[in-house]
């Protein structure tokens, strides 16, 4: 499948800031599966960018801007091949052990209600592969049509009481904290979905480690694991760990940012 991203990110200050550093994880990498056709970062105003690779393998672009910027718009445009793998995750890079992602934090963290969910959701019957299916099918049947919505800093363990609006990002980290509590290494996947409707973030989704098949997406919001209609592009242990740009600036005053999102199918592939 050929997949078109327009990502706008757009910082407005109530004060000119000084200077502004940004680290972004906007670039996916290509996998066997997944290969960026073409990709650009821009930004509004004179600024370095840099390209890195971080500790978990993502693609990351650090923005350095020096002021007074009473505002920061940064796009990116590109397009991405796609092809179905059920799910698995093929020749990506993969500088961190699996075992990594059993460590748990304070946004995973899991509690005795989920805990529970995730035991009853399992069950005892069927090897590992096909209990992640069914605690990935209950956490869809629990909180259907969650959407994509900015990052509220919620964890794992209050999304799951229900008091709140749930996203996409919460119940990602929902399956990760329960299946870190089921001793299985579980991670977060930040992405794109081909879709119709605009979005204000971008979708989330999961990863577990499954002896013999390796690592295997899971997406709470659907019940299924990902297919040739997502985009990966950073990986963590949490949310934020994989947000898609975080940093610092220099200067008083408050911030409000703005995302518009389209993600676009163009075609498939013969």
């Amino acid at each position: 499948m050929r997949i078109a991203i327009e990502h706008r990110t757009h910082y407005r200050f109530s004060e000119p800031q000084a200077r502004v550093v940004q680290m972004l994880r906007l670039t996916p990498c290509d996998t066997q599966d997944q290969t960026v056709v073409s990709w650009l970062v821009g930004v509004d105003c004179d600024a370095r960018l840099r390209d890195a690779t971080d500790g978990f393998g993502n693609m990351v672009t650090m923005l350095y801007a020096e002021g007074p910027l009473e505002e920061l718009d940064i796009t990116v445009t590109g397009e991405v091949l796609t092809s179905e793998s059920s799910g698995v995750i093929r020749g990506s890079m993969e500088p961190l052990p699996p075992l990594f992602y059993l460590r748990t934090t304070p946004r995973t963290k899991s509690s005795d209600a989920l805990f529970a969910f995730a035991s009853d959701s399992i069950g005892t019957g069927g090897d590992g592969l096909e209990q992640l299916h069914r605690l990935n099918a209950s956490l869809r049947q629990r909180f259907p049509c969650v959407p994509d919505l900015p990052d509220a800093g919620c964890t794992a363990a209050k999304a799951f009481e229900g008091s709140r609006k749930v996203s996409s990002r919460d119940v990602a980290q929902m399956f990760i904290a329960a299946a870190r509590g089921l001793s299985v290494p579980a991670r977060y996947v930040s992405g794109y979905r081909a879709e119709e409707a605009a979005r204000s973030a971008p979708h989330a989704w999961a990863e577990a480690y499954v002896e013999g098949l390796g690592w295997v997406g899971f997406d709470p919001s659907t019940g299924l694991s990902p297919d040739e209609s997502y985009v990966r592009v950073a990986i963590g242990l949490d949310a934020s760990s994989a947000a898609a740009t975080g940093g610092m600036r220099i200067g008083h005053g408050q911030e409000q940012l703005d995302v518009d999102l389209h993600v676009d199918q163009l075609g498939v592939e013969e």
